[in-house]
């Protein structure tokens, strides 16, 4: 392995020497020189030669295999040895061989796909010939012809295409998931090659450009060439990985290549993540192992003492001591019998080692990973939460953490694309000072539009589209008379983009980047401003019919940071700048002439935002020649630059970004996805707390928190921290904490009296239910319900810091929802960490976009939306589907029985163990510590692989405590998992001493009834092989039946395994047994079942360990019921009435309205890098129907805190509240004596 360490390192080495890459075209020795990676590519883990050493040691890294190997070791050793080797070797072999295998075949597919990739064909350049190689020998500085529907063998430089203007179409599918075209152009300079060879075969160009690197959407270079200097960027390079599409050839130079490519620089290692459970049950195996070595110290003590001290040398007569003893009878070695003991001692302590291990089988991990896949499966055949218009079935892509979906804490979502549905509509604007949107009325006043208003009539615009609606005719109208702002308005709309068009059948269709952009101009499109086409230099719009061509002259790039993007065109001999981004940093930029109209435009803002729309500021300015002469030229310096180009750019466009003219605002709409509203509710009723991170603005994102029911009337105070300087933000913080704290210490003294809460203990039940309890362990579910949290992008960044981000976690725990507004992707990730961090909670992110991967990756678990936004969140996601609601289900149903499942697995699989190990345990009192077993060595290989697996496999993938319908219905079932209550130390210690007692009781029941018993016939039945078969098959019955009781669920597949495992045992033994076999326990099995005294004994054995049980759960369900007890009940009763009943109860939606002064904000999805040459987005689809516009929703006793309120809180009906909560559960039984109610 060591060369292998050095080559890495000597590549890690590389890879920081190299700051920049240089590459001349057609020069292959100057090339060889720098020792570039060739474009070989090998993604596989092991050769043949490798494969079952490097294998069998990474398996050998888990403790568990290696603890089992240790085992094995010893047994093959005859002295210690006290049970066949096979009995180890034969489960180990099956684990080690199954995974093996299946290792095997993933890495013999991985070869595969690296051969089949390898040896693709390419068309290189090569002395003066275009001729054919295999991508494994293509090298940077290689010139490379591609045509349609190619892949793209390395990162080349575009060099020409076949279409107009330079331009080629790419797929990014491999890339980033997304199957929409993307475009590529060429440098005009080079695109003057064409087709033509031998310009190709003399093209000498140096690229001077960025060491190889894993950022995708980012290239930085330059080309040396005649003498003359051309900027590269992104848009002027092809990735390994990409297909091109409706081209039909381009030619390109290899710039990185194989693994310097940046696909496979992205290919990084998953991140393995591991449960809560996972790291319990290390923690418990260790414990178990201590617990082990205990017994078998024990058990050499006692040796020891036996052997010296009491009659044990004794025995030498009958069995003598081995010849290597020291003092053995058979005189080979001397020595006195105090010294013969201390090695026989010694010896029984590794001996008990191998007897007892099965306090921790094999089978364990097996069975885990058997009911992780079945409860994945199960989520991936839920019905429903299949999303039929898209096809789209919710899918797990890991098995590991299904458990977990049942302990999440904290939900960090995304809004746009995630809770809304990413499909954007034009609906209002704000045009000179003047509002437009509204339906009016002859006398001017807005009226509630319905699907009986009549719409404007675009019928004049052949480009218009039949799926846009708008109702103010005062737009069109106004247009039609040529009315100068509202023209420029919708002129800006139509050139200040990134949109692509393109021609489908005779219809103009563009392909958008984010669908913001899409509906902004698609809007200017409907109104008369139709955006037609582009070239690297030009726009062309059709204005009212009339043709345009713009000179396009510069794109200033929209990022994360400026939050907004302008163009700059030239027409008629006159210079603009066309812009449009957040209204904060539009307002930074105007000239201060436009404060009047800056003023009416922010009091449309706020009307927009009151009703939850997108809201974008529009700015023009005139540029003077000599002006832009002289900026353009910094400007081409700052785009060739090598060092810093970024924040020389920026330079620039703050330069030329000044003194804008403001036009007006636009308005789009993102409606909610369906059930979002609910799904919500029902989490926070579960006790999840949810944090929003997004990048809309302040009052965009608190309506949409009411409007799905986030932030709710019931909230003692919505808490805002936007303050811009640090110390301000510290003081809001503080004040937002101590007036929590004072909140709540009024209200303690009111809830004492009151039994609001709710405690789930597991007491000594083994299966732990939630019981309500007023005792002191009592956890409440209204501490932290009563508050939320709004927080500004600015503020975070203070907030995140190390000084203030314990602050910033002390608050938004304590408050129910938190949302943050204007987050960039970073900062998601941030908030993300920090509560992982720091908090002893499971953690849930989810979103839709390439800007919520971070996030994604970042939290316990990552869940994927395939929206509007590309795959590229599906493809970071651990689950995915197409639905927000669908995440109700998701935890609230499959989290909380994978969280139920699991822990009643495992609590059984060790009380099952440990009742089957103690018995070698107390027979070592019996057999003077000799190690010898109780049981057939057959019995113990087949007890956890034939006897006991399949019943506690079928709870593991089958239980459920209530169906999906109350899992729903009553949220607060969720709780245990939060607190971690059905599988901790404590449970397992419980389970183990019960294993413990069932093993004194499974041991000495039949030692009685057998002690000195005699046969009918005279003949003696207490010998060692019977008493085991009879311990053995009392055993498979108890536990098989103890599986029975905990099973909650059944179904036919439970019968089967659960009655046919007992079955199964009797006809084996019977069969192993019988004389045909030659077997040592020959006869034993038919003389035991012969036996009245057996069955007698099998009867009372169980009576005694099963009725305590039962008894204990009778009480606990009948005196101190829990809300699972009580659901259950609910539903037994409600399946024997009529089902025609309508159970469901809808909840009201809840609305604030606030006179509070809203400040305007900015809400824009978009993504950098679209600017130089203007990739498409995802394709225009058809936008939904236009739906009833609602009455504009507004806030109330949402407070922006200065510290002036701090002891301010708002009066409740409590009362009223409780009275129809949808989570209490009231049931009479006509006639009946019991009252089902919960006061929750």
């Amino acid at each position: 392995m060591m060369p292998f360490k050095k080559k890495f390192k000597q590549l890690e080495e590389a890879d920081i020497t190299e700051i920049e890459r240089r590459i001349k075209a057609n020069d292959p020795p100057y090339n060889a020189q720098f020792e570039y990676a060739n474009n070989y590519i090998c993604t596989s883990k092991y050769t043949i030669v490798s494969f079952l050493p490097k294998n069998l040691f990474e398996q050998l890294q888990r403790i568990a295999n290696a603890y089992f190997l240790g085992l094995l070791i010893l047994q093959v050793i005859p002295a210690i040895s006290s049970l066949p080797f096979y009995t180890t070797l034969v489960p180990l072999a099956l684990v080690l061989g199954v995974t093996c295998v299946k290792d095997g075949i993933d890495d013999y597919r991985r070869h595969r796909s690296d051969d089949i990739v390898n040896n693709r064909k390419a068309m290189v350049l090569r002395d003066g010939k275009m001729v054919e190689e295999v991508w494994q020998k293509v090298v940077v500085g290689d010139i490379i012809k591609m045509e349609n529907n190619h892949f793209v063998a390395a990162d080349l430089l575009l060099l020409s295409t076949s279409e107009p203007n330079s331009l080629c179409y790419i797929e990014t599918a491999e890339l980033d998931g997304e199957t929409n075209l993307k475009v590529r152009q060429a440098l005009p300079e080079t695109a003057e090659m064409g087709d033509d060879i031998g310009q190709f075969t003399q093209f000498d160009g140096e690229i001077i450009c960025e060491a190889p690197n894993n950022r995708l959407p980012k290239f930085e270079g330059k080309l040396n060439w005649k003498g003359e200097t051309y900027a590269l960027d992104n848009d002027k390079i092809l990735l390994r990985g990409c297909v091109l599409r409706n081209t039909h050839w381009c030619y390109g130079l290899v710039v990185f290549s194989g693994h310097e490519s940046k696909l496979m620089m992205n290919c990084g290692k998953t991140v393995f993540k591991r449960t809560n459970i996972d790291r319990l049950m290390n923690a418990l195996i260790i414990g178990i192992f201590i617990f082990l070595l205990s017994m078998c110290l024990i058990c050499t003590i006692a040796c020891g003492i036996w052997e010296s001290i009491f009659a044990g040398d004794k025995f030498q007569i009958y069995l003598p001591w081995e010849s290597y003893i020291p003092g053995t009878i058979l005189g080979t070695k001397e020595g006195s019998v105090t010294e013969g003991a201390t090695v026989l001692s010694m010896l029984t302590f590794f001996s008990y080692i191998i007897v007892l291990n099965t306090v921790v089988p094999i089978s364990l991990y097996v069975s885990v990973e058997i009911i992780r896949m079945g409860n994945s499966l199960l989520i991936n055949w839920d019905s429903k939460m299949y999303y039929e218009p898209k096809d789209d079935p919710a899918k797990a892509r890991t098995t590991a953490l299904n458990e977990e979906l049942g302990q999440i804490e904290y939900i960090f979502s995304d809004k746009t694309g995630t809770l809304t549905q990413n499909i954007m509509e034009f609906r209002k604007a704000s045009i000179n000072g003047k509002s437009y949107g509204d339906y009016l009325d002859a006398s001017g006043t807005a009226i509630e539009i319905t699907e009986s208003t009549p719409k404007c009539d675009f019928s004049e615009n052949k480009y218009s589209e039949d799926s846009f609606s708008y109702y103010d005719r005062r737009v069109p109208d106004g247009i039609r008379r040529q009315d100068s702002h509202m023209c420029d308005f919708f002129k800006l709309l139509a050139l200040c983009h990134t949109v692509m068009p393109e021609e489908k059948e005779g219809k103009l269709e563009y392909q958008a980047q984010s669908p913001d952009e899409g509906a902004l101009v698609s809007a200017a499109r409907n109104f008369g401003f139709v955006f037609k086409s582009r070239t690297p230099n030009t726009i062309t719009i059709d204005n009212c019919g009339k043709e345009e061509v713009y000179d396009l002259l510069a794109i200033l790039d929209f990022d994360n940071v400026r939050k907004r993007m302008s163009v700059i065109v030239r027409r008629n001999g006159k210079v603009q700048l066309w812009c449009k981004g957040a209204d904060s940093v539009i307002y930074e930029r105007l000239d201060k002439s436009c404060r009047e109209l800056q003023e009416l435009t922010t009091h449309h803002l706020n009307e927009f935002a009151q009703e939850g729309l997108r809201t974008l500021c529009l700015a023009v300015k005139d540029i003077p020649d000599s002006f832009y002469a002289q900026w353009a030229v910094k400007y081409k310096e700052a785009s060739i630059a090598m060092e810093n180009r970024e924040e020389k750019m920026n330079e620039c466009y703050e330069e030329i970004e000044t003194n804008l003219m403001l036009m007006g605002a636009t308005a789009i709409e993102d409606k909610l996805q369906d059930g979002v509203p609910d799904a919500i509710a029902n989490l926070a009723m579960a006790g999840i707390k949810i944090w929003v991170l997004t990048g809309d603005k302040q009052e965009t994102a608190i309506n949409i928190g009411y409007s799905c029911r986030l932030l709710t009337d019931d909230m003692e105070e919505v808490f805002i921290i936007d303050e811009e300087d640090y110390d301000k933000v510290k003081q809001q913080m503080e004040d937002a904490l101590k007036a929590i704290d004072d909140i709540k210490k009024g209200k303690k003294t009111e809830t004492e009296d009151h039994v609001d809460s709710v405690r789930f203990e597991n007491g000594g039940m083994p299966t732990g239910t939630a019981t309500y309890n007023s005792a002191d362990d009592v956890v409440s579910l209204e501490g932290t319900s009563d508050f939320a949290l709004v927080i500004n992008g600015h503020s975070l960044a203070h907030c995140l810091k190390p000084e203030l981000e314990m602050t910033l976690l002390e608050l938004g725990c304590s408050c129910k929802a938190v949302i943050c507004c204007r987050v960039t992707p970073l900062q998601k990730a941030l908030v993300v960490d920090l509560v992982k961090r720091n908090k002893k909670s499971i953690t849930l992110a989810i979103g839709d976009g390439a800007n919520d991967v971070s996030m994604i990756k970042t939290a316990h678990i990552g869940v994927g939306i395939s929206g509007q936004e590309g795959m590229q969140a599906v493809l970071s996601s651990d689950y995915s589907f197409s639905q927000f609601r669908y995440l109700e289900r998701l935890l609230l149903v499959h989290g909380r029985w994978s969280y139920l499942r699991m822990c009643k697995f495992l609590k059984f699989f060790f009380y099952k163990n440990f009742a089957f190990t103690l018995c070698h345990f107390w027979y070592a009192f019996f057999c003077g510590f000799s190690a010898q077993t109780l049981f057939d060595p057959y019995f113990i290989s087949f007890y956890n692989v034939m006897y006991s697996s399949l019943p506690v496999l079928a709870l593991g993938l089958f239980d459920q405590d209530v169906n999906d319908y109350y899992s729903t219905r009553y949220p607060k079932l969720y709780h245990p998992g939060l607190v971690n209550l059905l599988f901790n130390k404590r449970v397992f210690a419980l389970s183990v001493i019960e294993g413990i007692l069932s093993s004194i009781v499974l041991f000495f029941i039949p030692y009685g009834a057998l002690y000195e018993e005699v046969t009918p016939w005279g003949k003696d039945q207490s010998d060692i092989q019977s008493f085991g078969v009879v311990v053995a098959s009392i055993l498979v019955v108890a536990v098989n039946l103890r599986c029975a009781l905990d099973t909650s669920y059944w179904t036919g597949f439970n019968h089967f395994v659960i009655w046919g495992s007992i079955i199964y045992y009797f006809c084996f033994i019977l069969a192993m047994y019988a004389s045909v076999f030659n077997y040592t326990y020959q006869g034993v099995a038919f003389a035991v079942f012969s036996s009245a005294n057996f069955w007698l004994t099998l009867i009372l054995t169980n009576v005694i360990l099963l009725v305590p049980v039962v008894a204990y759960r009778f009480y606990i369900t009948s005196i101190k019921a829990s809300l699972t007890d009580r659901i259950r009940m609910k539903q037994r009763l409600t399946k024997s009435k009529s089902r025609s009943r309508d159970l469901h109860i809808r909840r009201t939606s809840t609305f604030r309205r606030s006179a509070r002064s809203m400040r305007s904000g900015y809400a824009f999805a978009h993504q950098q890098g679209f600017a130089e040459l203007i990739t498409s987005g995802t394709n225009m689809r058809d936008r939904a129907s236009s739906v009833q516009l609602k009455s504009p929703v507004t806030l109330t006793n949402v407070k922006k805190f200065d510290g002036h309120s701090a002891n301010s809180s708002k009066p409740k009906n409590g009362t009223a509240a409780q009275a129809s909560h949808p989570n209490s559960l009231e049931t009479y039984e006509t006639g009946g004596k019991i009252l089902y109610t919960e006061k929750l």
